[in-house]
Order: structure tokens, then sequence, then C-alpha cells
């Protein structure tokens, strides 16, 4: 499978139910929770669903509104450091067990979201 095939295995609800299972577990978690205001929760899961679209074949969105991601550039803010990572790739992984997407779609979101959130450290442990 191609990475631009993702969205049309998965479509827009595919990523909503994806990102929604995610963010779920983000408020209660004491490494995550901090780094997300509550006033922006819904708007920083508005912005990764819209990413993660575009980057995966479907419109746009993202690029439209926000430009280019920087995805290093735009997360320097945040302390994100060894452990943050890894918790933030549990958070995910547990996300794609509940909502059990194509094995082929999980497989390649798996390693995707491995790679980035490696990439996005950006302080030490």
């Amino acid at each position: 499978m191609d990475e631009l095939d993702v969205y049309a295995a998965i479509g827009e609800d595919g990523f909503r139910r994806l990102i929604a299972a995610f963010y779920r577990q983000v408020p209660g978690d004491e490494i995550l929770g901090p780094m997300y205001p509550a006033r922006d929760l819904a708007g920083a899961e508005q912005r990764l669903c819209d990413f993660l679209i575009g980057r995966f074949g479907g419109p746009q969105r993202y690029i439209e509104q926000r430009g280019h991601p920087r995805l290093r550039m735009r997360h320097m803010p945040f302390a994100v450091n060894p452990a943050a990572r890894e918790r933030w790739l549990l958070l995910m992984t547990n996300a794609l067990d509940e909502v059990t997407l194509p094995r082929e779609v999980d497989a390649l979101l798996r390693e995707f979201f491995a790679g980035v959130s490696a990439m996005l450290v950006n302080r030490p442990g």
C-alpha cells in the first residue's frame, strides 16, 4: 500500500475516529496532558486530523489553512523529550488498537508515527 492510498482506504471517518481515540486519552495523561491546553484541545485534534488526512492522500486543508507543516519548528515550544515521545506513541498505539483499521493501513500508520515522533524529540531525557 502506498501512503497516498490510506485516505482512499479509511476516508475522513477513519482518521476522525483514530484522532478522537487518541485525544480522549490526552487530558488525563500526566506527561502529555499539561502540553495540551484544555481551551485548545479541540483545535489540536482538528489540526492533527487535517494534517494526517492531507499527508495520506486526502484534501489538503491543513496546508490551505496553515501552510507547510514544518513539524519540527511547530513543536519547538513543547518539551518533547524521549519520555514524551514514548507516551505520545503509546497513546497513538492505543488509539490504533481501539479503532481497528485495515491491516495494511494500521501497519503503515504505526511505522509513520514511530518515525515522526522520533524526529520531533527536541529535548534530552
